[in-house]
C-alpha cells in the first residue's frame, strides 16, 4: 500500500465536512443547530471548489450561500414566533417508510448508473482564473444591470424589515390593551 497524498487528505477532509454538515442539518432536532450544520456544509462545498481550482464558484458559495441564504434563514428563524404546527395535521407516520423507499430507490439508481456507465478519461483543460475578467465585466459592460439588481435587492431587504417591524408593533399593541 502506497502513501496517501496530501491532496487526497484535503479532498477527504472537505468531503467529510460537507457530508457531516449535511447530515447534521438533516437530522438535527434543533433548528438553530441545523442552521449551524448547514454553515459547515456550505463551507465544505466551498472548500471542494477551491480544491478543484474554481476560485469564483468558491467565493460565490461563501458570499451567496453563507453570507446571504444562511443569514436569511437565521433571521426567519428569529422572527418566527411559532415554529411548530398542530401535530395532528401532519402525516408523520408516512415519513419514515416513504423516505426510506425513496432513498433506497435513489441509491440503487445511482449505483446502477455508476457500475454501467462507460467511464472515459479526458484531458484536463488549462486553468485560467475567471474572477478578474468577471469583475471587469461587471464594472464596465454590465454596470447598469449590476446596479439595478443591487437596488432591487436593497429595496426587498428594506421592505422585509418594514413588514417585520410592523408585525412586531401590532403584537406589542395587542399586549398593552
Amino acid at each position: 500500500m502506497g502513501f496517501v497524498r496530501l491532496a487526497d487528505l484535503v479532498f477527504y477532509a472537505f468531503a467529510a465536512l460537507t457530508i457531516a454538515g449535511a447530515a447534521g442539518c438533516a437530522f438535527s432536532r434543533n433548528i438553530i443547530y441545523s442552521a449551524w450544520a448547514m454553515l459547515f456544509a456550505f463551507l465544505g462545498v466551498a472548500g471542494l471548489y477551491v480544491f478543484l481550482g474554481a476560485d469564483f464558484p468558491a467565493v460565490a458559495q461563501v458570499l451567496i450561500y453563507v453570507g446571504g441564504i444562511l443569514v436569511l434563514i437565521l433571521f426567519a428563524i428569529m422572527l418566527t414566533r411559532q415554529i411548530g404546527g398542530d401535530p395532528r395535521l401532519t402525516n408523520a407516520h408516512l415519513g419514515l417508510p416513504v423516505g426510506a423507499a425513496l432513498a433506497a430507490a435513489t441509491i440503487g439508481t445511482l449505483a446502477y448508473m455508476a457500475v454501467m456507465a462507460p467511464w472515459k478519461t479526458v484531458p484536463v483543460p488549462s486553468y485560467e482564473p475567471v474572477s478578474a475578467a468577471l469583475g471587469t465585466a461587471f464594472l464596465t459592460d454590465f454596470l447598469l444591470p449590476f446596479e439595478v439588481a443591487s437596488v432591487v435587492l436593497l429595496a426587498a431587504l428594506v421592505g422585509a424589515v418594514i413588514i417585520a417591524r410592523k408585525e412586531i408593533k401590532e403584537d406589542s399593541d395587542m399586549v398593552l390593551e
